[in-house]
């Protein structure tokens, strides 16, 4: 158990180098001179309460060399003249370092052994309400917002530990936006973290006004061709604080509520809060059947129109998928506009109000059920596919990953049509290598764990683990 040195400056280097002042952007520290002697106070941005400490720090200032002269104990000079209620004084560094990372400001004071501790601490709430694509059954319901400062603040709640480095950047050359990478230094890949560095360091533009959507394409692989997302974003504190312990980076943005978190991999696509909130096998179950469900959506609308597109095509025990009821538009164009008629849907219900919620919905609904059907434009069974689909599509967390094979099933219905089977071989050949050939913005690979192999990583995303000593 290490214990405050008997020298001030020893003492100061020693929480200076602990704390990471000047590593972290978010540890602040402040110099007074008190009656005399020489002070230090450090705390963490976001959790103290800055009118209580310029109260406090005005009355320090004001004290003469007589007031503090006949003290030689810290717990003496925190009776007299520290007012706030919640404080104590400790001489153990970790003890004490533990309490600053828990909120607690420090105050030394040259001459006067201990550290004295001030409780004057407060969580950020903005309400940090829960965001809208991340909601859980059970769990905390906060989440990121606005402001970097209380979004590092709410890391810092989750995960109390001197190794947490919050590492701040300016990035945009008018805008000068505030960038924080946020990691554990001693679990950290080190290579990896240097790469993120010079992918920052190297962005050249004026402002960040798409927040981190513009760092994403100004650091992402040149592949404009390519709709797999090549960076995972959460809202959750809870999910950005597991993936630091993981041993990731989690890269915040200003003006942005949501995180990166870097790197990215196909297969993290698969995880989602929820899971982790139920048993193990439950949570395995809801995983497997979210990905088996959307890997079907991407291709039941292509290989039915194979199938019906021909007859003979399908044994007699599937002959009741063979004979859609007919329509004014061919099959293959009922398909197309009910894919665009309910992304059309999706755009217009971000911009109705609240209040006509209801009657959007009503009008969808007729739009795309008895007004299609009895006009006969589109066929029933053209609207159970694609209904499907749509709902398949929201069982995916990612939105990017959603229009990404929304996209690639277009694609590959359109090959499919005009070159019959060949074509639908040869498109999802053409996915599988898009797919093998995505370039991520940094890491080991887009299809790690699987190339290069890791098959105990690999069960670890397709499987939900009981939470163990690593497991996070």
């Amino acid at each position: 158990m290490e214990q405050l040195s008997d020298n001030y400056m020893d003492n100061v280097r020693r929480f200076d180098e602990v704390l990471g002042v000047g590593r972290s952007c978010d540890l602040v520290s402040r110099d007074y001179v008190i009656g005399g002697r020489r002070a230090r106070l450090w705390v963490i941005d976001g959790y103290g309460k800055d009118a209580t400490l310029e109260r406090m720090g005005a009355f320090w200032l004001s004290l003469t060399a007589a007031d503090v002269a006949p003290l030689t104990e810290m717990q003496a000079f925190a009776d007299r003249y520290i007012t706030f209620s919640e404080t104590n004084v400790s001489f153990d560094v970790d003890d004490i370092v533990t309490s600053v990372l828990l909120g607690k400001s420090l105050l030394l004071v040259e001459g006067l052994p201990g550290g004295a501790l001030m409780d004057c601490k407060e969580y950020p709430a903005r309400s940090v309400g829960e965001p809208p694509d991340g909601k859980v059954l059970r769990g905390s319901h906060d989440g990121f917002i606005e402001a970097v400062v209380p979004n590092m603040a709410l890391l810092r709640r989750r995960i109390r530990d001197p190794h947490l480095t919050m590492e701040g950047h300016k990035v945009g050359t008018r805008s000068r936006t505030d960038a924080v990478l946020c990691y554990l230094d001693d679990k950290v890949d080190q290579e990896l973290l240097a790469e993120v560095r010079e992918k920052l360091a190297g962005i050249d533009v004026k402002s960040l006004t798409m927040a981190q959507e513009s760092v994403a394409e100004a650091i992402r692989p040149k592949q404009w061709y390519n709709p797999f997302p090549k960076v995972r974003y959460t809202e959750r504190p809870d999910t950005a604080a597991a993936s630091v312990l993981e041993g990731n980076i989690v890269l915040m943005v200003d003006n942005s509520p949501s995180v990166m978190i870097l790197p990215t991999t196909f297969f993290d696509f698969t995880q989602e809060a929820n899971e982790y909130y139920f048993p193990p096998l439950t949570g395995t179950y809801l995983r497997l059947l979210r990905i088996i469900v959307f890997l079907i959506s991407m291709f039941i609308t292509p290989a039915w129109y194979l199938m019906v597109s021909e007859p003979g095509r399908l044994p007699e025990w599937l002959e009741f998928l063979s004979s859609p009821e007919p329509a004014s538009l061919g099959l293959l164009w009922q398909l197309l506009v009910v894919e665009f008629l309910i992304d059309v849907l999706k755009l217009a219900s971000l911009n109705t109000p609240d209040s006509l919620s209801n009657s959007f919905s009503m009008l969808g609904a007729l739009i795309l059920g008895d007004f299609a059907v009895q006009a006969g434009w589109l066929g029933p069974e053209v609207l159970v596919y694609m209904a499907f689909v749509s709902v398949a599509g929201f069982a995916q967390p990612s939105y990017e990953m959603g229009y990404a094979f929304k996209l690639l099933r277009v694609a590959l219905m359109l090959v499919t049509a005009v070159f019959d089977v060949w074509g639908f071989v040869l498109g999802v050949v053409g996915i599988l290598v898009l797919l093998v050939t995505t370039k991520p913005l940094v890491g080991k690979g887009y299809l790690y764990p699987l190339i290069p192999f890791n098959g105990k990583a690999l069960r670890r995303l397709l499987f939900r683990e009981p939470i163990s000593r690593d497991n996070t």
